[in-house]
């Protein structure tokens, strides 16, 4: 199932959401297309939990936690973290207005790679990928949202519009399952689902502390 759409507000424009969108896109067609030089790019730049436990007090591997939110790992991986991104990112943007989002999107960006490198601190493997700070946006929007509609896309074949209650907790539990089976086997095919349960949660706690307004009916727009 493919999320397509939402119940967006209307009249308003998502500036930060879309500079975000702008600057992940923008990072991705300056990485190297040389297989080695996109190697010691992901290094230089990702997130690797190891050298933030062994150098704590260090600013380099601290700002790798920035850095590593606007790069991927190709083209599949932009396009996926930037279509959740559009489809849920205006609402909470909406909710919180421009700054609060914009400095809420960071923090639980923030959550997401300290979950990941509290369970994983030797992990040598860099961290790429906007999917923690967006799993943050889409714990808030299951808060904030639960009612509104989402238009997903069966099979590629017919739409049908799912409640985002529906659609966000079952995203949640299948990170939930990926984290512990790759927990379980060692693996994990390269993906830090910790990351994406870690930024859900704090996504949900966070969206509570940082309200600026309060929608006479919780839950949707309409």
């Amino acid at each position: 199932m493919i999320p397509i759409s939402d119940d967006s507000p209307r009249n308003y424009i998502p500036y930060v959401n879309y500079l975000l969108i702008a600057l992940n896109v923008i990072f991705y067609m300056r990485q190297p297309s040389d297989p080695q030089a996109l190697a010691y790019y992901f290094n230089a730049h990702g997130l690797i939990p190891y050298e933030v436990v062994t150098n704590l007090f260090t600013v380099t591997p601290l700002l790798h936690i920035f850095t590593s939110m606007f790069i991927h790992g190709g083209l599949w991986h932009l396009t996926g973290n930037m279509l959740y991104l559009w489809i849920f990112g205006d609402n909470i943007e909406y909710y919180l207005g421009h700054i609060r989002y914009l400095l809420f999107y960071f923090v639980v960006g923030i959550g997401a790679a300290l979950m990941q490198i509290v369970f994983s601190p030797l992990s040598q493997v860099p961290m790429v990928g906007a999917s923690g700070a967006i799993s943050g946006v889409l714990g808030a929007y299951l808060l904030k949202f639960p009612r509104n509609r989402v238009n997903v896309l069966v099979f590629f074949i017919f739409m049908v519009r799912v409640p985002a209650a529906i659609i966000l907790s079952l995203w949640f539990l299948m990170q939930v399952y990926n984290a512990l089976f790759a927990t379980v086997a060692g693996g994990g095919g390269g993906v830090a689902w910790l990351a994406h349960v870690g930024g859900f949660i704090a996504g949900f706690i966070f969206i509570k502390r940082w309200d600026k307004k309060r929608l006479s009916q919780p839950g949707g727009y309409f």
